[in-house]
């Protein structure tokens, strides 16, 4: 039962923490909000960081989650650029950076992730850079305007969703680019050599350069500048600057000192929640990119670090803080943008965890749709420039969790409904 008294503490103020607060609101909660994060902007998405603002095509107000008066208005106190230092769990406190010392009666922990450092010579040169943060957007956007009026040079590490992305963003300026990846093929983790390809495509014709199955070894300046970036094959590459896009770990350090249980590094790390994202303390719950929960729906610890997880778990930790009867199993789902093609994907699939990609449209066009199957079961799907589809790709993926079997033929035809598909032998 929860109490008009009691006072409900949310760390972490990005997307996940802002909705988490949005739903103790909405679902009548009348105690104490209280919303920390150690960022001074008030909480926004991370998505047009790497889309439409980073390209000019949207402004920055676009990216905040809520209007400026909306936390005054829903009394939910803000205390921004305020780290949390500790959390001591038999007192249910926290302690700011400031020394400020917040009792609770829950606590939710939205800390996120950040991204991984490059470990290499050179790495503390102003022309490196990392994005994860609304500040980092707009130091890029200026430094890739930049580098497109000068003819400059970008060499990006790491073929993921956001060098992929920022890669877009910098020949729409006009910006020289270079992808420097140690796999075969970029997205190699997440979509597998298969489709992978076709990124390559993509980026090349838009005069992207790939250099794949190399790392970057050290970066190159002098007076503080970035000149060039070497990698691990004997290569120089010409460089004005460097992102790197090597991935991101969650932030678990104040829930690790705090003693709460993590999840080993093959599920991704994070802090380990059940299926209602409650942790190993009772009073705490985790949400957003460092929660690491049991999903029901797949029968495995998984950790997701995308906008759609952020979006749901916030709300279905508030529920489950207030005691609601909560079971998260939401699919996976994300969403990428580059030059002309849009594309959402829904599910889980990694290499070696299915054996066979079936495509369901022109391929060659870039409109279709990719499945990957286990025995037959849908275990993903990934529609590029086709619409209207997700939910009935999250119900294949549902139904091939329960077990259910679909014809591989009757799925690659476009004239097959996607709800009525015959089962496979």
């Amino acid at each position: 039962m929860v109490d008009a008294d009691e006072t409900f503490v949310i760390v972490g103020a990005g997307l996940a923490g802002a909705k988490a607060a949005e739903a103790l609101r909405a679902e009548g909660f009348s105690g104490r909000v209280i919303l920390v994060g150690d960022e001074r902007e008030r909480p926004y998405e991370r998505p047009p960081l790497s889309k439409g603002y980073l390209t000019g095509k949207d402004g920055r107000d676009g990216a905040f989650v809520h209007e400026p008066g909306w936390y005054a208005r829903h009394d939910v106190e803000l205390h921004l650029g305020q780290p949390v230092t500790a959390i001591d769990r038999d007192g249910r406190t926290v302690r700011l950076g400031d020394g400020t010392v917040l009792g609770y009666d829950r606590l939710l922990i939205a800390t996120g992730a950040e991204p991984r450092r490059l470990d290499v010579p050179g790495t503390d040169l102003a022309g490196v850079h990392h994005l994860r943060r609304l500040c980092h957007a707009d130091r890029l956007q200026g430094v890739l305007a930049a580098l497109g009026r000068d003819n400059g040079h970008l060499v990006i590490a790491g073929a993921g969703w956001i060098g992929l992305e920022v890669a877009a963003a910098a020949r729409g300026y006009g910006a020289e680019v270079t992808v420097v990846e140690p796999a075969p093929t970029p997205l190699h983790q997440v979509v597998g050599p298969e489709i992978g390809q076709m990124f390559t495509d993509l980026h090349a014709e838009h005069g992207v350069r790939f250099h794949f199955g190399t790392r970057l070894t050290e970066i190159v300046g002098q007076d503080g500048v970035v000149l060039a970036a070497r990698t691990d094959d004997g290569d120089e590459h010409p460089a004005h600057a460097v992102l790197a896009a090597v991935g991101a770990v969650p932030r678990t350090a104040l829930a690790e000192t705090a003693g709460l249980a993590l999840a080993d590094r093959a599920h991704g790390g994070g802090i380990a929640v059940d299926a209602s994202l409650r942790t190993s303390d009772p009073h705490i719950f985790a949400a957003g990119d460092v929660a690491a929960a049991h999903h029901p729906l797949l029968g495995r610890r998984l950790r997701v670090e995308h906008w759609a997880n952020a979006l749901n778990g916030g709300p279905a930790a508030a529920r489950a803080m207030l005691g609601r009867d909560v079971s998260y199993d939401r699919v996976p789902y994300f969403f990428s943008d580059q030059y002309d093609l849009g594309l959402e994907y829904s599910g889980w699939a990694p290499p070696g965890s299915y054996d066979q990609v079936v495509l369901r449209g022109d391929a060659g066009r870039r409109r279709f749709i990719a499945f990957w199957l286990k025995e037959r079961r849908v275990l993903a799907g990934m529609n590029v420039n086709v619409w209207d589809v997700t939910e009935s790709i999250q119900e294949l993926v549902r139904a091939g969790a329960a077990g259910a079997t679909v014809d591989p033929d009757a799925l690659a035809d476009p004239s097959a409904p996607l709800g009525s598909l015959p089962p496979g032998d």
